[in-house]
């Protein structure tokens, strides 16, 4: 399957949540789902040598590296040591608001320079094979989105992009934390959706507020090619993921039930405590499994108040889930 058919559905990258074991875990519940990378910046691989950043698992595929840069030499480096990690696609970050990331000259901040994010795309596409696409809002500040958005499409579609994610919302660069970014400006569906109309052989995904699976198959009834989830996918993760390889391709899921996700966890879980990790470290990324089902709670407060202890282990994820089967048959 190309990369574009799993892009169907993809979760968001994002910071300190979707590391290798989240995504690892994301894996046992659909195997379909283009899975993202937390951001990693180009200097970091560059400059900074942190080639471990780009550590992940065979069974994470396919799986998107995203990277925050402005330099077009540099990034061309990092898209290529990306590539040569095994990443099926490279994504340039032209959405994060984040104070820490307007201070590198990336992130959202690159909507307000269309030519230099079109110069970091071709020079990213004439470094690696893999596609390289981009994730962007639909402007910042007081621009005029229905202006800036248009001309900044045409420029990294020229520049050889060939599908990007856009979060239908502004990003206000002062005065709103990235939180509030994420929040507060108002989501504008339908210039997304006319730029798919403006673009009609790009790949475009929707993204922002998108908190159901029967909104991403809305969103891919309504036109978009894709749909990409972020704190949904995170906090509920079995309501997006879960049975999404059947509704959204046709397909088997690999585990039909969370307490089978919850057990191929468990030698992952035991592989990397053999190798020095902690526990909490992975399941940190399991406590939303359950959500709204009976035996919620009690799953979120084994884990959070045993998981970091010293020598916890796979035997604290098995009583945690007995207690939800219990609570479940009650």
């Amino acid at each position: 399957m190309q990369i574009n058919q799993h892009a169907r559905l993809s979760t968001a990258p994002m910071m300190d949540w979707t590391d290798r074991h989240c995504r690892f875990f994301h894996r046992q519940i659909s195997r379909k789902a283009l899975l993202y990378t937390e951001m990693v910046t180009a200097p970091a691989l560059v400059r900074g040598g942190a080639l471990h950043l780009l550590d992940h698992s065979p069974e994470e595929h396919p799986v998107a590296l995203q990277l925050g840069g402005s330099d077009p030499v540099e990034l061309a480096q990092a898209a290529r040591l990306g590539a040569e990690a095994g990443y099926d696609e490279i994504n340039l970050n032209c959405g994060c608001p984040s104070d820490r990331v307007q201070s590198g000259t990336f992130g959202a901040v690159l909507m307000k320079d269309a030519a230099l994010v079109a110069r970091c795309v071709a020079a990213m596409r004439e470094a690696v094979e893999v596609p390289v696409t981009v994730k962007c809002r639909i402007g910042v500040d007081d621009q005029d989105a229905e202006q800036v958005l248009p001309e900044f499409l045409a420029r990294i579609v020229a520049a050889g992009c060939e599908r990007v994610a856009i979060h239908a919302r502004k990003a206000w660069l002062q005065g709103l934390s990235p939180k509030e970014n994420r929040e507060i400006p108002p989501l504008d569906y339908d210039l997304a959706q006319r730029m798919k109309m403006l673009f009609p052989n790009l790949h475009v995904s929707l993204n922002g507020g998108i908190a159901t699976q029967a909104d991403v198959l809305h969103w891919l009834d309504a036109g978009f090619d894709g749909a990409m989830v972020g704190r949904a996918a995170y906090h509920q993760p079995w309501d997006i993921l879960g049975g999404a390889d059947e509704a959204v391709w046709g397909a088997t899921s690999p585990n039909a039930t969370r307490a089978d996700v919850v057990q191929a966890m468990l030698p992952y879980i035991e592989g990397h405590l053999t190798s020095g990790g902690r526990l909490h470290q992975v399941t940190r990324h399991m406590l939303g499994l359950f959500a709204g089902q009976p035996g919620a709670r009690l799953w979120r407060r084994i884990l959070s108040e045993g998981a970091a202890r010293e020598g916890a282990g796979p035997d604290l994820v098995e009583e945690a889930l007995g207690q939800v089967m219990m609570a479940q048959a009650a």
